[in-house]
């Protein structure tokens, strides 16, 4: 009913009443005139400019126009040759405002998350066929009609909520505005309309249409969006799209521009301009798209095409627009694509649209301050920072150092404010007309966007309550202005409201809302302290008389609060604190100053340091902020102290030195840390019980230049205008290292790919290598005479390349540290190109050099090593626009098997380019208004990033025809450099700071290179394969052809000449889809196919599951874990890990669910009492500096929270009785014991404990208390809560000596009140819990208790013995009345069973009749007591599984492990169905017989040990066969040979035996490997023949020198020959480096002649290499 109002339509003017301009503003020139064609009266707008001329609905920007209609209709005709606009504020469903402009001024579309400008298009067409621009001078009446549900929804993904506000911007004539819910069509009468389903614009709203004329020649209709772009009605749903991504839409981007059109319907809807998309059919042009459609005006009709068939950019971006509507007349003055007539798009890449949506997501930023260094506050609960950078801000998690972000700003923040609840955050922009913002700091959710009264707000404060809202700011005119808005009725979805503005003539540095009364407030500036009121919506202010301090500059002031937090006004005391030195106690009841201190150094004799600080007369340290607590007063001066001081000032308590002035002090609402910011850029905290400072930031305090990132270390290096080279570390995003220059500025950066170095280069033309474990200058060159504008080295790291602004191209060795200069060569590079990441560029094989010069209208590719130029590019073509030459700007490479060279020019295209011709494959126009400096290209060449201004754009570039980049804002300033991390799953941008990007899109596995031709044919009917050896910048096919029995397998990086062909190639250009290849013939040397992520992961699109593999089931049980494992039997519930997996198992169907996330192994797990959460427990990974805990929704298998308790591995996690907390103990390093809270797990309490605990276990019938045991104590924790604190009491108890010496290692409660506790001796010793006191104790087992349950009666317990037992515990409860002389007679045992390993879980029914007992030995038991039965549920190897070999009919499959057992494995159910095991041995390697072998039930294994013994086993019999000695040393490698009658083993030696294992005899050794370890043994059945040596079987060794032996052998006739021998190089860096991966050999399946080589080498690659010619396989 509330939208009944505005049904069918809402006459805007009327009712707001425009007319009186009560409701309504006006602005400028703006007048009411009589419009002839309309013959009625309209309102002009003119001016000369828009913003200054205007009408606005409504009067204020606080208020909502609240009109939900769909539509909205606005006539208008633009004034000829002027430009208009017309802004709407549109709010969303989930109160988010955004701002649509539609506009003649705008050039292109432009999209952040809160504005879209759309180019609106109504003007004839011109030769040079610019649409944009003046309105024409024959402009007629136009009907824009607006979907504003669609707008959102297309756009931005949205759903509209109502139309907040409009604004008509001159110059154009405006007759009225309407909002409807229905479509009208604008150009339909009553008559047509009775025959037509479409509904005719009503009478007020229509155009007066003279008899005999058509609507179309006097009027314009605009529609937008157009149906073409119609969407469902509801909004994509996006899981993980967070507010920072500014998208433009999945899928084929609409082209957003509303274009008029003119042209008379007939039938369906009304005239909408559609524009054709590019298309393959031979009998249609293919269409380019255009920036935005075309209106026609003119009176001929083009006829030129473009056939040059679908492309990115088309050469001919003019085509036909073709009219379906058979009333179009001759000298048709309209254009129109009928719906029905829409010409289909055709795409040469991907189907789908440009997904994920979004694909990049804010993770982390390096920077703080931007605007200033003053903003950094505490949270309400002290756990968090907020703190400003540049235009983000930042919420950082003091403990975990985890960031989140409020984006939405587009200038740098310059004031900050969050109320006492963490509600409401409010913020402000520096950029005049100030921009404020309100957000929900919960959610990061933007509430309220509006404008500032002031022209720059300088500080913001919020009351305690969050109703109330103060800023302190400079008018237009520079007079100090306080403005106090209204922000309670914000999070209902009201809108801020101003209550009073005042304008003062006295300075204002500070200002403060009070705590007691938000109506009061208090400012300090030069010369004044004043104190606020707000009553009856105006703000008054008094001074407080300062006596002789009225001369002082104030900086800052702070309320004392009181111990209780809510004194009475009268007792409120102000500080004040001054440039000179003073600290001013105010009274503010009285107004007058109690006490002025003064803050002095004192200085020893000579001593240049001060020792302590008075306060007394002198020249003073100039204070610069202060922050008061009821027991402190902490200050931070420019002297870069900060010092804390007791409220009478008697003595300095603490004091930090910081490298800088302190610029902002504030004391965490607990009074124990305190946060300092200084204005060098650094952020921090003292602690002040630990009396440590922690480092929270650090920054550069002007903006980046470039950056470098190194692989191994993870670690990033950042050159800036602050004259400094930083060194961070990825993970933590800390600083590690920090160079200044002092006189040389930096320019440019990167590191030494494979050594801890990195190299610099500087303005005065200096080339300097820094080592990172020094931190010191290695080696300095120069050659340069200019500065040096670009830097790199190859991927090898053998050579390095620099460039200057005096055009001059340096070539450096860097084989050796003491790198030196191998050439220069001058008036090679453009000389007055400016310094960029993108000024030089290195090939991804390291063979090419790519560059700007030795022009801006040209760009040289040279050879790397030589220098010799390849190709010179001119890409100078005339720009129309501005009748300049084009110019270069950046350059970057593609992966090498692509071949591409992107080339960023100044006329904002991207130019991509043949590496090897020069010629241009494709273009990407209009990439940004302004040029790119820096553009990079992922290594599976799917996404391209560029720096587009001070946005991150990321097109789709595996798309041809791509629907548009993905925008993404953040920096306040132009982005300088981007780059994808080493293992291309983050993205780095450098501006204003450095912004870290995860990338969301699928692992590179799962892609292909884009443009890729169809996959080959296989089968007979396959035609010749092209030439693929022409250039080496060939891609890859799109799919590997399936092996079959009709046409055997080809290989994945090398396709096979068709069967019955003689293998030639046919090189003609045919016009087909090329079949290309990753590498080239090369007579005798191994074919190298690169393994990066791209192509040796295969380029066959992914199956429809979306990923190559799917872990279907896990075999195993982390046996070293404790209590990781539960099940409950009433809902059956069952769950264990294994390694990083938690596995959810169905105990009947046997299905398995697999819960990942985990960086390390989990080491427990808890599940709550009600069943519906899983709490699992990991150690530290090498990449995480704590531990994490994730807590599992257990009905639907997701990850609901993560936290970071502990910095070493959790031992014990338990729930609460009521599930409220979640208490996790650390390690014997750790010793913390922490509480969270479930409902949002937060941090409740945390306490060190003083020694090592095993256990702890909350107590079930008082949630308020927990115990821990551990070395001779037992601690009784009592939680108290008072308010949403919680404190913990404890009680501690040491073990009675009758216990005995040894550790408590268990617990469990029995019943009331009774604690059973296990020790490290076999005791079980009993606890009465309200006396404090153990009472009974008895001997249980030989070896220590780990575990104890307790239920009814009955006590289980488990041993590191692997006994279990069952007690009989019902008589203790009596004997706890006896005290010290209670005997252990009374209890007894039921029931034991001995299992395979320390019992380390267990869980059991209610009535302790069955459960389910895990043990160290990798297996988890059944155990019904009632039966007496131990049944293996799961089982695995209990260490390192070292080989995985399949039988031959792929039925079972056998494992060995560093446990010395062999196990057989039915792939069917995955149930274990043999297992060999051999004691004090490790097996390293196994081996399954061949199919040839003999029968089925003849199967046999050999394993190979870590003796050096052989043993032969049978899989039929279930027995050992043969135990043979071939070998000294351990085992690497077996393999039988193809008949099974021989064994061939390898050692780490490198020796390889050849043995009988029937007889058992070793009848040949080969020592050809010695010296390296056998990695590898391979054979295949062969004739020989066609090699040029005799045998039936060929097989190869491999060792770990990268040598590769290949042997023709007949075992039979003990003939064995040398057939080829291969080695390959292993680069010299690495062989010190410790452990190399395996060298790894293989042959063909289908193919005897052809192997395979993976291992170290020079390059990551894979080696195909054909026997038969002794070369490469291509």
């Amino acid at each position: 009913m509330a939208r009944a109002w505005q049904h069918p339509f809402l006459n805007v003017f009327r009712h707001f009443r425009v007319d009186e301009w009560k409701r309504s503003a006006k602005q400028g020139d703006v007048a009411v005139v009589t419009d002839k064609t309309l013959k009625g009266a309209v309102y002009r707008i003119r001016g000369s400019v828009s913003a200054a001329n205007y009408i606005q609905l409504p009067k204020s920007s606080t208020q909502s126009l609240g009109l939900t209609g769909r539509y909205l209709y606005v006539l208008f005709r633009p004034l000829p040759s002027k430009h208009f606009v017309i802004h709407l504020d549109v709010s969303s469903k989930d109160n988010q405002v955004i701002r649509v402009s539609f506009s003649n001024l705008f050039k292109e579309f432009k999209s952040t998350a809160t504005w879209l400008q759309f180019p609106l298009v109504l003007e004839a067409r011109t030769p040079q066929r610019d649409l944009v621009g003046l309105a024409p001078s024959g402009a007629r009446w136009t009907c824009l009609q607006l979907d504003l549900q669609d707008v959102l929804l297309v756009y931005l993904n949205r759903c509209y909520g109502h139309l907040k506000s409009i604004r008509l911007c001159a110059s154009l004539l405006v007759r009225n505005l309407y909002t409807s819910d229905l479509c009208f069509e604008p150009a339909i009468s009553g008559a047509q309309w009775a025959k037509l389903p479409v509904t005719p614009m009503p009478r007020e709203m229509a155009f007066p249409v003279p008899k005999g004329e058509s609507w179309h020649d006097r009027y314009i209709h605009v529609r937008f969006p157009s149906e073409s772009l119609k969407v469902p009605s509801k909004p994509i749903e996006k899981s993980c799209s967070p507010p920072e991504a500014v998208l433009l839409g999945p899928g084929p981007q609409p082209l957003p521009c509303p274009v008029a059109s003119s042209k008379p319907v007939r039938f369906s809807v009304s005239p909408v301009v559609q524009t054709p998309s590019p298309t393959a059919q031979s009998g249609r042009a293919a269409l380019a798209p255009r920036p935005f459609p075309e209106v026609s005006l003119s009176q001929e009709r083009s006829d030129a095409s473009n056939a040059d068939g679908p492309g990115f950019h088309s050469l001919e971006p003019w085509a036909q627009l073709e009219a379906s509507d058979i009333h179009t007349a001759a000298a048709g003055t309209h254009v129109l694509t009928h719906e029905s007539a829409e010409v289909p798009v055709a795409r040469t890449g991907s189907c789908e649209g440009f997904l994920p949506d979004p694909v990049l997501r804010l993770k982390g930023v390096i920077g703080f301050g931007g605007h200033g260094t003053r903003q950094a506050l505490w949270t309400p609960d002290g756990a968090a920072v907020v703190y400003p950078c540049h235009a983000v801000i930042v919420v950082l998690l003091v403990d975990t150092g985890e960031q989140r972000f409020f984006l939405g700003h587009t200038d740098k923040v310059s004031a900050l404010a969050l109320d006492g609840s963490s509600s409401l955050l409010a913020s402000a922009q520096a950029r005049a007309p100030s921009v404020m913002r309100l957000w929900d700091f919960q959610t990061g959710r933007c509430l309220c966007l509006f404008r500032s009264p002031m022209h720059v707000v300088c500080s913001l404060s919020f009351s305690d309550s969050g109703a109330l809202l103060c800023g302190v700011g400079k008018d237009h005119h520079g007079r100090t202005m306080v403005v106090a808005w209204g922000t309670g009725q914000v999070g209902l979805g009201g809108e801020v409201v101003v209550l009073a503005k005042a304008h003062t003539d006295f300075d204002v540095q500070a200002f403060r809302v009070t705590f007691f009364d938000e109506t009061r407030m208090a400012s300090c500036g030069q010369g004044s302290v004043r104190l606020w009121r707000l009553r009856g919506g105006v703000l008054r202010s008094c001074p407080v008389d300062l006596g002789e301090h009225h001369a002082l500059q104030f900086t800052d002031l702070a309320f004392k609060q009181a111990r209780d937090g809510c004194p009475e006004p009268s007792a409120a005391m102000l500080f004040v604190c001054s440039r000179s030195g003073h600290i001013l106690e105010i009274d503010c009841q009285r107004m007058v100053v109690r006490h002025a201190r003064r803050l002095l150094p004192t200085r020893t004799p000579g001593g240049p340091h001060p020792q302590k600080q008075t306060f007394s007369s002198g020249p003073g340290i100039a204070i610069s902020s202060l922050s008061v607590s009821p027991a402190m007063c902490a200050v931070g001066s420019e002297d870069g102290f900060l010092r804390l001081w007791p409220l009478d000032f008697s003595s300095v308590l603490l004091e930090a030195e910081h490298e800088g002035p302190v610029s902002s002090v504030c004391v965490s609402p607990d009074g124990l840390r305190v946060l300092s910011a200084t204005s060098s850029g650094h952020l921090g905290f003292l602690d002040t019980l630990s009396r440590v400072y922690h480092m929270l930031a650090r920054s550069h305090t002007a903006p980046v230049l470039a950056l470098a990132m190194e692989q191994r270390r993870g670690q990033l290096a950042t050159v800036s205008q602050d004259r400094t080279v930083r060194i961070w570390d990825l993970a933590t995003l800390q600083q590690l290292y920090d160079f200044t220059s002092s006189e040389d500025a930096p320019c440019a950066v990167t590191f030494h790919p494979t050594r801890p170095t990195f190299f610099c280069g500087f303005s005065s033309g200096a080339v300097r290598s820094f080592s990172l474990e020094a931190a010191e200058v290695l080696v300095e060159h120069t050659c340069h005479r200019g500065a040096v504008t670009g830097l790199t080295a190859t991927p090898d790291g053998r050579l390095l390349f620099s460039s200057c602004s005096q055009g001059s191209l340096a070539q450096y060795s860097c084989a050796d540290p003491q790198w030196h200069v191998l050439r220069v060569a001058a008036d090679m590079v453009c000389p007055d190109a400016p310094a960029s990441p993108s000024a030089l560029a290195v090939s991804r094989d390291g063979r090419l050099l790519a560059f700007v010069g030795p022009s801006r209208c040209t760009v040289t590719v040279m050879g790397s090593a030589s220098l010799d130029e390849l190709l010179r590019v001119d890409i100078g073509t005339l720009d129309l626009a501005s009748s300049r030459l084009d110019s270069a700007m950046a350059v970057c490479f593609g992966p090498a098997a692509l071949g591409h060279l992107l080339v960023s020019t100044s006329s904002n295209r991207v130019v991509v380019l043949d590496a090897v011709s020069g010629r241009i494959i494709r273009e990407l126009p209009g990439v940004h208004p302004e040029p790119c400096p820096s553009l990079t290209l992922s290594e599976d060449a799917r996404f391209l990033l560029i720096a587009a201004g001070r946005t991150i754009k990321v097109w789709d570039y595996a798309t041809q025809a791509s629907p548009g980049p993905q925008v993404y804002i953040g920096h306040s300033e132009p982005v300088q450099a981007v780059a994808f991390s080493p293992d291309q799953q983050q993205v780095l941008s450098a501006g204003d700071a450095v912004f870290l990007w995860d990338v969301l899109a699928p692992t590179e596995s799962d892609q292909s290179f884009p443009g890729a031709p169809p996959a080959c044919k296989t089968g007979p009917g396959a035609g010749p394969l092209e030439d693929a050896a022409s250039r080496a910048s060939e891609l890859p096919r799109q799919q590997v052809p399936k092996p079959c029995q009709a046409s055997p397998p080809r290989l994945g990086v090398c396709a096979r000449p068709p069967e019955g062909g003689d293998g030639a190639r046919d090189t003609r250009n045919s016009g087909a889809p090329r079949t290309t290849y990753l590498a080239s013939c090369k007579a005798f040397t191994p074919a190298r196919v690169s393994c990066s992520p791209h192509s040796a992961k295969g380029t066959c699109p992914p199956p429809a599951s979306g990923g190559w593999l799917r872990l279907k089931a896990v075999v195993g049980y982390s046996g070293n874990g404790r209590a990781n494992m539960v099940w409950r039997p009433d809902t059956g519930f069952f769950a264990y890990t294994c390694g990083r997996l938690v596995v959810v198992e169905d105990l009947h169907s046997g299905a398995q669910q697999h819960w990942s996330g985990h960086s390390a192994e989990i080491s427990t797990l808890a599940l709550s009492h009600s069943a519906q959460v899983l709490a699992s427990a990991s150690g530290r990974s090498s990449t995480t500096a704590h531990c994490q805990i994730r807590v599992w929704d257990v009905s639907g298998g997701l990850c609901q929270h993560l936290i970071f308790p502990h910095s070493t591995t959790v031992l014990a996690l338990a729930f609460s009785p009521d599930d409220r907390l979640l208490v996790t103990l650390g390690d014997h390093d750790g010793r913390t014991l922490a509480l969270w809270g479930t409902a949002t797990y937060d941090l409740v309490s945390s306490t060190r404990l003083p020694e090592p605990v095993h256990g702890v276990a909350f107590n079930p019938w008082d949630a308020g208390e927990l115990t821990c045991v551990g070395q001779g104590t037992v601690t009784f924790w009592l939680l108290q809560q008072r308010g949403a604190d919680i404190s913990l009491q404890v009680r501690r108890e040491p073990v009675p000596e009758a216990v005995g010496a040894g550790e408590l290692t268990s617990l469990c409660y029995g019943a009331p009140p009774l604690l059973y506790c296990g020790t490290s001796s076999g005791q079980v010793c009993v606890w009465d819990t309200r006396a404090g006191r153990c009472f009974l104790s008895w001997e249980a087992d030989d070896g220590g208790i780990g575990l104890l349950l307790f239920s009814g009666s009955r006590l289980v317990s488990g041993s590191s013995t692997g006994r279990l037992r069952l007690w009989a515990v019902g008589a203790v409860s009596e004997l706890r009345c006896k005290g010290s002389g209670a005997r252990s007679s009374s209890v007894f045992m039921e029931h034991e069973l001995v299992l395979d390993g320390a019992v380390v879980s267990a869980s059991f029914d209610d009535s302790v009749d069955m459960g389910v007992v895990g043990t160290t030995a990798g297996t988890l038991w059944f155990v019904s007591w009632a039966e007496g039965t131990s049944t293996r549920l799961i089982s695995g190897h209990r260490s390192k599984v070292n080989e995985v070999v399949f039988s031959p009919g792929e039925s079972h499959c056998a494992t060995c492990s560093e446990d010395g057992s062999v196990r057989v494995w039915a792939l069917a159910s995955m149930e274990l169905v043999i297992q060999f095991q051999v004691l004090n041995q490790s097996c390293l390697c196994l081996a399954w017989s061949p199919p040839c072998c003999g029968r089925p039930e003849q199967q046999r294994l050999a394993a190979g040990y870590g003796d050096g013994s052989l043993r032969i086993f049978s899989v039929s019999r279930t027995a050992m066969e043969l135990k043979m000695h071939p070998h000294p040393v351990a085992l690497t490698t077996v393999a039988f040979s193809t008949d099974g009658q021989t064994v061939l083993s390898g050692d780490k030696d490198g020796l390889v035996a050849v043995s009988h294992p029937c007889t058992g005899t070793t009848f040949r050794v080969l020592s050809d490997h010695q010296g390296a370890p056998i990695s590898t043994i391979c054979v295949t059945c062969k004739e020989c023949e066609d090699l040029g040596v005799e045998g039936t079987d060929l097989w190869l060794a491999a060792s770990g020198d990268q040598r590769v032996s290949v042997w023709a052998s007949d075992w039979l006739r003990n003939h064995c020959e040398l057939v080829d021998w291969l080695s390959f190089p292993m680069p010299a860096t690495t062989e010190t480096q410790g452990h190399l991966p395996p060298s790894l050999a293989a042959f063909c399946p289908w193919d005897g002649a052809l192997l395979m080589y993976v291992g170290p080498g020079v390059y990551k690659e894979v080696i195909i290499y054909n026997l038969c010619q002794k070369q490469s396989a291509c």
